[in-house]
C-alpha cells in the first residue's frame, strides 16, 4: 500500500447490505510495485486459488490483534476476515467494504489488489483500515494455534495479524429481517422500524430428525408453520397467520415475506447471517436476534 490508505470491508449481515449503494474505487493497495511487501496478484502464479490442508477457508476470523511497524494498532469491535474456497477474501471493519483475491499454497497467502468503497470513517477506523491494509498485503505466512481455532498472519517485514475463528450460526433460533426481495426480483424498501419487527424463530420439533416449526412476525400479522430441513433446503408447510389489517409498507412486506416462506427454500448460513431463497427467486436476508 506504500503511503496510500487502504480501504477495507464493512460487512455485517447484513450491514452487508447498507453499503451496496456506495460507489467503488480500485485501490492500488499496500506495497504496490515491486520488492518486499509488494502485491503479487494470485492470477500471476496460475493453478487453483486454494491449495492447502490448513483450515483457512470458509471460516469467519475475528481480528484480535494487529501490529504494524512494530506498533500495536487499535482493533475496532467486529473487525474480521473471511476467505472463500474460491480465493476471495473479504474484510470487516465497521466502516468501508472491500475484498481481495488471494492465492493460498500451503501456509502462504498471497494477496492481490483490493477494490473498496470509499466512505468517510472516524479517525480510529481510518487508522485501523490503513494499518490492516498494510499488513494484509503481499505474501503472508499463516501459523495456526489453539487447535486451529487461532491463526497469526505474518508479513515479510514482520507485520502481524492475530485472528480467532468464530463458528457459523445455527438455523435454530430467532432471526430479524435485514433485506427482502420479492418474486418480481425487485428489492422491497423496508423501513428500519418495520424490519426490526419482522422475525422468524426456528425450533426443532424433538421428534423426527430435521422436522420443526417456524413462527414470528411477517410485518403486520404473526405466523406459524412447520419446517423440514434437509441438506441446504428448508421446506415450509402451510403458513397460518393472525388476521390484522395494517397500512403500508407493512402489508407489502408481509406479502413479500409469504412469497419467500413457501414450499422448498434454499438457506445459507454464515457466522452472523441467514439467507432464504425461494424457487421463484424471492429472497430475504436476516441477522441473529429479534428487536421488538
Amino acid at each position: 500500500m506504500g503511503m496510500q490508505k487502504h480501504r477495507i470491508i464493512s460487512v455485517t449481515a447484513i450491514a452487508f447490505l447498507a453499503l451496496a449503494a456506495c460507489g467503488t474505487e480500485s485501490g492500488s493497495g499496500a506495497g504496490s510495485g515491486s520488492g518486499p511487501g509488494s502485491r503479487v496478484g494470485p492470477e500471476d502464479s496460475g493453478g487453483p486459488a486454494v491449495s492447502t490442508d490448513l483450515p483457512l477457508t470458509d471460516v469467519h476470523w475475528t481480528v484480535e490483534g494487529l501490529s504494524v511497524d512494530g506498533k500495536k494498532s487499535g482493533v475496532p469491535a467486529g473487525a474480521g476476515l473471511e476467505i472463500g474456497k474460491d480465493g476471495q477474501a473479504s474484510f470487516q471493519t465497521g466502516c468501508n467494504h472491500s475484498g481481495a483475491k488471494v492465492k493460498i499454497s500451503g501456509d502462504t497467502i498471497t494477496v492481490g489488489e483490493a477494490p473498496s468503497t470509499a466512505m468517510s470513517c472516524s479517525n480510529q477506523l481510518d487508522a485501523y483500515e490503513a494499518d490492516f491494509g498494510k499488513a494484509f498485503a503481499g505474501e503472508l505466512k499463516a501459523q495456526m494455534a489453539d487447535g486451529n481455532k487461532g491463526m497469526t498472519l505474518t508479513a515479510a517485514d514482520g507485520d502481524t495479524i492475530t485472528l480467532t475463528s468464530e463458528p457459523s450460526a445455527a438455523l435454530v433460533g430467532t432471526w430479524t429481517l435485514a433485506t427482502l426481495k420479492g418474486d418480481s426480483k425487485a428489492g422491497v424498501k423496508v423501513p428500519r422500524a418495520v424490519a426490526d419487527k419482522v422475525s422468524i424463530t426456528f425450533a426443532e420439533s424433538g421428534t423426527d430428525a430435521g422436522t420443526g416449526t417456524a413462527r414470528g412476525n411477517l410485518g403486520c400479522n404473526r405466523f406459524s408453520t412447520t419446517t423440514k430441513v434437509s441438506g441446504s433446503t428448508v421446506t415450509f408447510g402451510r403458513v397460518t397467520t393472525t388476521r390484522m389489517a395494517c397500512g403500508e409498507p407493512q402489508m407489502t412486506v408481509e406479502r413479500e415475506m409469504q412469497q419467500v416462506l413457501k414450499g422448498k427454500v434454499t438457506y445459507k448460513l454464515n457466522h452472523a447471517g441467514l439467507s432464504l431463497t425461494a424457487a421463484d427467486g424471492a429472497s430475504l436476508t436476516a441477522r441473529p436476534g429479534a428487536r421488538s
